[in-house]
């Protein structure tokens, strides 16, 4: 597991590119039949990716938790990316298809990871401090019911997907789901904002040999991040975050922190941004 700890807005003003990059975007995060993890300082938030090949892949503990085993004190979102593939809780085993979710609740050992019989599964996963209990839930693609939003003028046209929040999936703190864009679109989160209460973590997929610039910083010093397929952007509370793609994709958003209100964010209007 690698640990990331988080430059101040002043530091990163400073940085070069390749320490932006070092500093704020996750690469490598799927390699094959490995499970690769991330520890950052922001609200302790861990995110990961599995590869499945061959045999299950267990879950391990991580010292960098200071518990016993890994979901001792946490909870974790898993997204499959990819072909169907299963994720084993103590047992019971469910079944993930193309972007379905399973949240697993704090306490729970013996997790595991493998590939369906179709083709190579790809598990994401984000985990943040719990303190309480929730159950166990999958929820399917086809059962997560949204209206697009955004101005196909503006070319943000686009539908955000909701999992695990207060009207879906319950959890302690951790909301999370993914972004898609209609035929056309291409800027996320655009006017952006800030969330002063929370982390938020990005992962971009389906870029395919495509790329992203992906802003971030602070309203007025806005810095930016060219982000290839299946890699994350950790976006502090006091960094926008918004992007603009050379073609369709799709990205995962992930947030912990004081509260999981959706809507909780601090506009920065086009106007103001420098």
């Amino acid at each position: 597991m690698k640990f990331h700890y988080s430059p101040s807005p002043k530091e990163t003003n400073t940085l070069s590119t390749e320490q932006l990059r070092e500093n704020f975007l996750v690469g490598g995060l799927f390699q094959s039949g490995q499970i690769t993890a991330h520890y950052t300082d922001l609200d302790r938030m861990v995110i990961g990716g599995v590869l499945p090949s061959g045999a299950p892949i267990v879950l391990p503990n991580y010292k960098a938790t200071g518990t016993s085993f890994f979901l001792e004190r946490r909870e974790i979102g898993i997204l499959n990316l990819s072909s169907p593939g299963f994720v084993i809780v103590a047992g019971t085993r469910y079944e993930l298809g193309t972007l379905d979710c399973l949240y697993i609740g704090l306490g729970e050992k013996d997790i595991s990871f493998e590939n369906g019989p179709t083709g190579q599964a790809a598990f994401y996963f984000v985990s943040t401090p719990a303190h309480a209990k929730y159950p166990n839930t999958v929820l399917r693609r086809a059962d997560v019911k949204t209206d697009p939003i955004g101005d196909v003028t503006k070319v943000n046209r686009r539908r955000i997907n909701k999992y695990i929040y207060p009207e879906g999936i319950k959890s302690c703190q951790l909301v999370l789901g993914f972004t898609e864009f209609e035929p056309g679109s291409v800027w996320n989160t655009m006017p952006p904002h800030t969330h002063s209460r929370r982390t938020e973590v990005y992962l971009y997929f389906d870029v395919a040999d495509q790329m992203v610039v992906h802003l971030m910083g602070e309203p007025q010093a806005t810095r930016h991040l060219i982000v290839r397929d299946r890699e994350a952007v950790l976006s502090p509370s006091w960094s926008i975050h918004a992007g603009v793609g050379t073609a369709n994709y799709r990205f995962v958003w992930a947030m912990g922190g004081d509260n999981q209100i959706f809507a909780d964010m601090d506009p920065a209007p086009i106007a103001t941004l420098l």
